[in-house]
C-alpha cells in the first residue's frame, strides 16, 4: 500500500517538474520574441542599461548579444565572468554585470581572449 503511494507520488512529482520545465522554455521563447532579455542581478538599473547603445555586436569573429554569458581574459591576465550588459560604441566599451555583483566596463582593446559560455536564449 505505502509503495503504490510512493510510486503515484513520484509520477505526480516527475510530471509537475517536466511541465514547470516546458512552461519556463515557453515564457523565455515569448520573451525572446518581443526582444525582452531578463538579467536577474541587483546592481543592474535603468541607467546602467540606457548607457549603452549597442545589444548585438562582433568581437573578432564572435557574435555576441546582450545576456550572453562569457568568460574574459584581460590583458593583465585578469579573468571575470559574467553577463553581458551591452556596449558603448564611441567609448569602445563592454558593460559586464559579474556574479559578484559588479557592473565592470571593460575597454575591448585590453580583452585578450573572450570565450563565450552559453547564448541567451539557446536552451537545446
Amino acid at each position: 500500500m505505502i509503495i503504490y503511494f510512493l510510486k503515484n507520488l513520484l509520477y505526480i512529482l516527475l510530471s509537475a517538474s517536466i511541465l514547470g520545465y516546458i512552461l519556463v522554455v515557453i515564457k523565455e521563447k515569448i520573451y525572446l520574441k518581443n526582444n525582452t532579455i531578463v538579467l536577474d542581478n541587483k546592481v543592474i538599473t535603468n541607467e546602467v542599461i540606457n548607457e549603452t547603445d549597442i545589444n548585438e555586436f562582433l568581437i573578432g569573429n564572435l557574435r555576441i548579444r546582450s545576456g550572453d554569458e562569457v568568460s574574459l581574459i584581460l590583458n593583465s591576465k585578469e579573468k571575470f565572468k559574467g553577463i553581458i550588459i551591452g556596449a558603448k560604441k564611441r567609448e569602445k566599451l563592454l558593460l559586464l554585470a559579474t556574479y559578484s555583483n559588479e557592473i565592470l566596463r571593460l575597454k575591448v582593446n585590453n580583452i585578450m581572449e573572450i570565450k563565450v559560455v552559453s547564448k541567451y536564449g539557446k536552451f537545446f
